[in-house]
Parts: C-alpha cells; sequence; structure tokens
C-alpha cells in the first residue's frame, strides 16, 4: 500500500461518525467567522451577464425533453448561452429571509448551503467574451476576467468551451470540521450534474476531462497563483468539464491552454472569506494532498443497452424543475409516492448512451443503493438493495446478511436490479443510522449510496475523489427527480458509517456507504420569506 493511498483510507475512517462520537468538528458554529458565501477577485475587469427573460427560447425546454437526445435544438456558442448555461447550472434560484436575515439559494445543491464550489470558464473565439479565464460571480451574475490570452492560434475546437471548478474547504470545515473534506467531493458531483443538465437544456453535450491532472486544473485557472490569494483561502482544483454545441470532439490536449495562461495577463485578488479562522484541520489538506490527481489515461467503457427510460408524468419545463429545486428541511410523515414514480426515480440514476447527467463521467457505475422504503404504494416497507450494474450481485449476495431475503420485487421493471432483503418497518432504523434524523422516517423512502470503495481505491488515491462526485452526480438525479415527481428530496451527509455497515453485514473496506439521501413530502416553513434571485441587479 503506498503511502498516499494509506493517508486517504485513514482519513476516511477517522472521519466516520459513530453512535458513541462524531468525526472531529467545530462544535458550537462561531457566527462571526461564518465564510462570505461569494468569491470575488478585487481589480478583475467585469462582464455582466445577461439573465434568461420568458421569451428566451432555452426557456422552452420540457423537463423530460433534456433526457431525449436531439429533442432540444443546440444554441449556438455566444455571450447570452454560456450566460444561461451559468445561471441554470450555479446562478441563485431565489433569496430567503427570516426577520433580518437574508441568504441565497443556488441551482447548485450545497451542504449546509455553504457552497464550497467555484466555477470558472474558459473561452477561446466566443462572440462577447474576451478569450481567457474567467470566474463566475453567481450573486451578481458577472464574469470576473481573471487571464486574457494573447494566443492567435485555435487553443479550442469551434464550438466549445471549458467549464472549470474549484474547492474552497474553509466554507464546510467552518461548520463541518475534519468530514469537510468529504462534503466538497459530494458538491463536486453535485455541480457536475447541475452542469450537465444546464448544457442539456441548451442542446449542448459535456464530457469531464479525465486525462487532465490536478497541477492541469491549477496552472490554467490560476489556482496556483499565491500572490493573487495571499492571506485569502486558497481555492483547490476539482475537475474540468468541456462543453460543446456538438458532439464531443474527444480529449483535449492541455498543453497549449497552459501554455497560454503562462504567458497571459492576469488580474484579480481574491477576498478573504472569514476574518480568522478558530480551527484549520490540517487532515482536510493531507487528504487533498494525497488525492491529488496525476495525469492518467481514460479508459473506455461501453455504457450497457437499456430500455427508454421508463417515462415520467412531469410536463413542467426544464427551467422549472432546476430553479425550484430545494433540499427539504422536514418531510409531513404522510406522503406515498407511487410504485411507477419510485421505478422511474431509481432508472434514471442507470447510465444511458447519451443521456444526461451519466453521459459527463466515463466509468461503470460504482455506487449502489440501501434503499428503507416507506410509503411507495404497493411495496412492502423494508429495506431494499437497488444494483446499478451486475459485477456486485454475486459478491453481495455472498458476503451480506445471511439473513437477507433477495426477493425480486413483483411488478417491477426487469432491467431494474431490486431487491427486498428485509420486509420490515424500517423507519426506526433509517432514523437511527442518519445521526436519529426525522428526516429519513417521515420520508416516503431514504437510503444509502454503497460504493464499491477497494476496487475503486486499487485504481489510484484519487479516485477517492471521484466515487464522492459520482454520489453528488447520484444526489442531483434525486433532487430533480423528486421534483419532477411532485415530491421534494434533500441530501444527507451526517450518518453513522459503520452502523450502516453492521447492519447490511458489510465485513472490512470493499463496500462504503458514501452519502444518504431522502424523499417525501416536504413540509413548508411559513416563517420564511421567498425573494427573486436577481431583483437587486436591475438588469435586463
Amino acid at each position: 500500500m503506498t503511502d498516499l493511498l494509506a493517508s486517504v483510507l485513514d482519513y476516511h475512517e477517522r472521519t466516520k461518525h459513530h453512535f458513541q462520537r462524531y468525526a472531529a468538528g467545530p462544535g458550537d458554529l462561531d457566527w462571526a467567522t461564518q465564510p462570505d458565501p461569494f468569491r470575488t477577485y478585487a481589480g478583475s475587469p467585469q462582464l455582466p451577464l445577461p439573465l434568461l427573460t420568458e421569451a428566451s427560447a432555452i426557456r422552452q425546454a420540457r423537463y423530460v425533453d433534456l433526457y431525449a437526445a436531439g429533442r432540444i435544438a443546440s444554441q449556438p456558442l455566444k455571450l447570452g448561452s454560456i450566460a444561461a448555461l451559468l445561471e441554470l447550472a450555479f446562478g441563485l434560484s431565489a433569496w430567503k429571509q427570516y426577520g433580518d436575515t437574508r441568504w441565497a439559494l443556488r441551482c447548485n445543491p450545497s451542504s449546509g448551503n455553504l457552497h464550497p464550489t467555484e466555477a470558472y470558464v474558459v473561452v477561446h473565439g466566443c462572440a462577447g467574451i474576451a478569450d481567457g479565464v474567467h470566474h463566475y460571480l453567481s450573486r451578481d451574475h458577472v464574469l470576473e476576467q481573471r487571464c486574457g490570452f494573447a494566443a492567435a492560434e485555435a487553443l479550442l475546437p469551434a464550438g466549445t468551451f471549458l467549464l472549470g471548478l474549484s474547492a474552497i474547504h474553509w466554507r464546510e470545515a467552518w461548520k463541518y470540521g475534519e468530514r469537510a473534506f468529504r462534503y466538497c467531493q459530494h458538491d463536486a458531483g453535485h455541480a457536475i450534474a447541475a452542469a450537465r443538465y444546464a448544457s442539456a437544456a441548451l442542446g449542448w453535450q459535456a464530457q469531464l476531462l479525465g486525462n487532465w491532472g490536478d497541477a492541469d486544473i491549477a496552472g490554467l485557472l490560476g489556482l496556483d497563483r499565491a500572490a493573487d490569494f495571499g492571506t485569502a483561502e486558497h481555492e483547490h482544483p476539482e475537475l474540468m468539464l468541456l462543453i460543446s454545441t456538438q458532439p464531443i470532439p474527444g480529449e483535449i490536449d492541455p498543453a497549449p491552454l497552459l501554455h497560454a495562461a503562462a504567458t497571459g495577463c492576469w488580474a484579480g485578488q481574491a477576498n478573504t472569506l472569514s476574518p480568522h479562522h478558530g480551527h484549520d484541520w490540517p487532515v482536510i489538506e493531507e487528504v487533498a494532498e494525497a488525492s491529488y490527481k496525476p495525469r492518467t489515461e481514460v479508459s473506455a467503457w461501453q455504457m450497457p443497452s437499456l430500455p427508454e427510460p421508463i417515462s415520467s408524468t412531469c410536463q413542467a419545463g426544464a427551467m422549472e424543475i432546476i430553479k425550484q429545486r430545494r433540499s427539504a428541511q422536514e418531510f409531513d410523515g404522510v406522503t406515498s409516492i407511487s410504485a411507477a414514480a419510485f421505478y422511474r426515480l431509481l432508472d434514471m440514476t442507470l447510465p444511458r448512451e447519451h443521456v444526461p447527467p451519466w453521459d459527463a463521467i466515463a466509468w461503470p457505475p460504482r455506487l449502489h443503493l440501501a434503499l428503507f422504503v416507506h410509503r411507495v404504494e404497493d411495496l412492502v416497507p423494508g429495506v431494499y438493495l437497488f444494483l446499478r450494474n451486475d459485477q456486485v450481485e454475486a459478491k453481495m449476495r455472498a458476503e451480506l446478511s445471511g439473513e437477507f431475503q433477495w426477493e425480486r420485487v413483483e411488478g417491477c421493471p426487469v432491467h431494474l436490479r431490486l431487491f427486498r432483503v428485509v420486509a420490515a418497518d424500517a423507519r426506526n432504523a433509517a432514523k437511527a443510522l442518519s445521526c436519529h434524523q426525522g428526516i429519513a422516517a417521515d420520508s416516503a423512502f431514504s437510503l444509502g449510496m454503497l460504493a464499491e470503495y477497494e476496487s475503486a481505491l486499487a485504481q489510484g488515491p484519487w479516485t477517492y475523489r471521484q466515487l464522492f462526485w459520482e454520489a453528488g452526480i447520484l444526489g442531483q438525479v434525486l433532487y430533480l427527480e423528486a421534483e419532477a415527481a411532485g415530491v421534494r428530496g434533500t441530501g444527507i451527509g451526517c450518518f453513522f458509517d459503520d452502523g450502516v455497515h453492521d447492519l447490511l453485514g458489510i465485513k472490512g473496506r470493499w463496500l462504503q456507504s458514501l452519502y444518504h439521501f431522502t424523499v417525501g413530502g416536504a413540509l413548508t416553513d411559513t416563517r420564511l420569506q421567498t425573494l427573486p434571485p436577481y431583483a437587486h441587479l436591475q438588469r435586463e
């Protein structure tokens, strides 16, 4: 075992929650040091972006059309269309206000609404935007130009641009302590899916550039420019997406772009998010370094042949569903969902060729769902397993609890590998395992995401992050599908890791629970006022 892999494994073990103790965290929150939710670069040229209007063609796209290749016409690559993607993927969806306190909600989900993910676009030859690297400031819906390119030769294929993501670990660590690195990776996965859905609404494609290393991303986005950050919280490179108006042209060589960045004109000084840090949690930087990704070859993977997605009754627009997505804070303990809606939701977690968001990544499913079914019509309450590929079934049957029944569900579409393993009222178990949170029991169902942990990490310590990205992508699918089904979802980052494993009979590290989620009838807090996202801009 390499030292880097050992560091990753040690981090994961030390940041597990247990019934007897929680992972190390700050305890009481120091509200005086709550991080600024918006990173800005003072001194960088700003480009105001147009907002989507009622007349926009993008508003006409239906949610169900996102999943049908060619159903939505590809928009031309220009300032307005890039602005639309950024608004739908990372922009504000609303403001909430209680008394004198106001906070923003965004289209991309985030653990604790803390938003560690920062978004950048890299363009060359796009009408209306200067060639170079730009940071997206969601609060003001503007691009801050960090670097201007002088290169005359084409740096990107026609009809494409790059979308880069970074993470500010402190934003999550302020509240969650050592476990925060996990949540930053969840949010990167949420952001991948948010960007892929937004690009689909424009008729575009998106692909994670799996060959790029973290040093390439840092160099192109200017994250390694120490003088530009000074004492401000640094950003760590996460990933690079290629966005294209046409079928993806293939991997992009980072070398010409890195040369353009190295010889370009940089501007901007990062703002400090907190006046001081009561805790710095050095183990977060240790695992970030241990899981740093080098350049790698991208292995070809053929998506399985599956039937067309199970139909949805949703008639809403894509933008409507994306903008209305919220994290439920409480469930009513009464609402059920139909079996058809439940099967549709599970079906959309399966990868299909040219179907978002799974066509944005190039690895097979490595996460499976342990479901606590409470209120799904025609399904017996109990614990279920949903396998997202069939390679793991034999091992699961052999090594999970010997008391499991492994019953196929009558009426379930045959391509969904759904098994009832325990028939029982699982509400108390779901609540206890999710840090005693009622949302896991008062919903229609809740779940834990089980990762093929050891086999994934055998490819390299950096795949630790990719497992959480996949969990985040799953989370965004569940969020949007819940909205489309007329209910609501919410991610659960607090759960008792080994307690889940004990319930299921998981021994060792071959499977690990990485993220929990729950879906049901949400209760609305009528004390909160909802305000429009960009009324403060005074902009057409």
